[in-house]
């Protein structure tokens, strides 16, 4: 079984985490869908126990992901001591309309925010605490870090980390003892891979975000599909690069064409190469690709017997890439 530490911490997980955003249900944020759309919540859990019984041992969630921390609650039930759980902080949400508000950086809301996952998980004390704001001035940012080291120790959280893809937000939390992550948004397709390096001379984990490329990585989608406004892929988020309108771009298709039989060569998936592919970028990478199902949760679980690329594959998808450019 492939393993990482969380930085500095010395908390050691699965290489592969899952994501929990997609079990959330709807959520809305301006009036569109960040959701992914229609859940069962029994096969969200299902799926979770499958998970864990295929080697999984990290799930990143957080308050505004609509139900998600309930329903992790419920599934982990009993089982927490087999279990690292992230969850994030620092927007508002409305918990009746399951809308994202706003934005709150105060030491206050962190406190409030830290007590309502807690409730919901139905746990003492969460492993992973994280910023889940893209970035944030940098006083503020430092009674963030201030406060979040008085929650160590006092015990309601054992390492924190900061959801930014910008390096002097990761290099301001890094300073302080117990930050041990920094969550980056990164991907066989898009991404700066020169982050997981920084991560490492900072001794942080680098959770990655999107590692599936919100799904394209996984080869079901066409130049045909079409997904729904109920989809957060197909409500028009201007953020989203690899989808648009609900539809893969023609770009991201074409390159994904050209790598995908690097990325099977040695009987894997495409998304289980994919994710071969970022644990072979570096040593610090811990994936957490979204699931909404036992189909998903079996095959990214399934990428751990695997492990990385080699690097004449690594190679292979660099020159494939590199070759599309010109």
């Amino acid at each position: 079984m492939v393993t990482r530490t969380l930085g500095r911490s010395g908390i050691v997980v699965s290489a592969l985490g899952f994501g929990c955003w997609p079990i959330g249900g709807a959520i809305v944020e301006n009036g569109r869908s960040v959701g992914w759309g229609a859940v069962d919540d029994g096969e969200s859990i299902r799926a979770i126990h499958q998970a864990m019984d295929l080697g999984v041992t990290f799930f990143d969630t957080a308050d505004v992901y609509g139900r998600s921390e309930d329903v992790l609650g419920r599934a982990l039930a009993g089982r927490w001591d087999q279990v690292v759980i992230a969850s994030k902080f620092g927007r508002t949400y409305d918990r009746a309309t399951h809308t994202i508000t706003g934005e709150d950086s105060s030491p206050a809301h962190l406190r409030r925010a830290l007590e309502g996952s807690l409730r919901r998980l139905g746990t003492d004390v969460i492993d992973l605490y994280q910023l889940h704001l893209w970035d944030c001035p940098e006083p503020e940012a430092l009674a963030l870090r201030v406060e979040l080291e008085a929650l160590v120790e006092e015990g309601k959280i054992r390492a924190y980390g900061w959801s930014t893809d910008r390096l002097s937000n990761v290099e301001l939390f890094a300073a302080g003892p117990h930050c041990a992550t920094a969550q980056i948004h990164l991907n066989v397709l898009e991404g700066d891979r020169n982050m997981v390096t920084e991560c490492a001379r900072l001794g942080l984990a680098a959770i990655v975000r999107g590692p599936l490329a919100m799904g394209l990585l996984g080869g079901k989608y066409s130049s045909g599909s079409a997904l729904p406004t109920d989809d957060v892929r197909g409500s028009g988020q201007s953020w989203i690069s690899l989808f648009r309108d609900g539809r893969p771009t023609a770009d991201g298709l074409r390159r994904l064409a050209a790598i995908g039989e690097v990325l099977t060569s040695d009987g894997r998936t495409l998304a289980q190469g994919a994710l071969g592919w970022l644990w072979a970028v570096g040593e610090n990478t811990v994936p957490i690709p979204g699931f909404k199902g036992m189909r998903q949760a079996g095959e990214n679980a399934g990428a751990l017997a695997y492990g990385p690329l080699s690097p004449d594959q690594m190679a292979q998808v660099d020159a494939l890439l590199k070759d599309g450019e010109t």
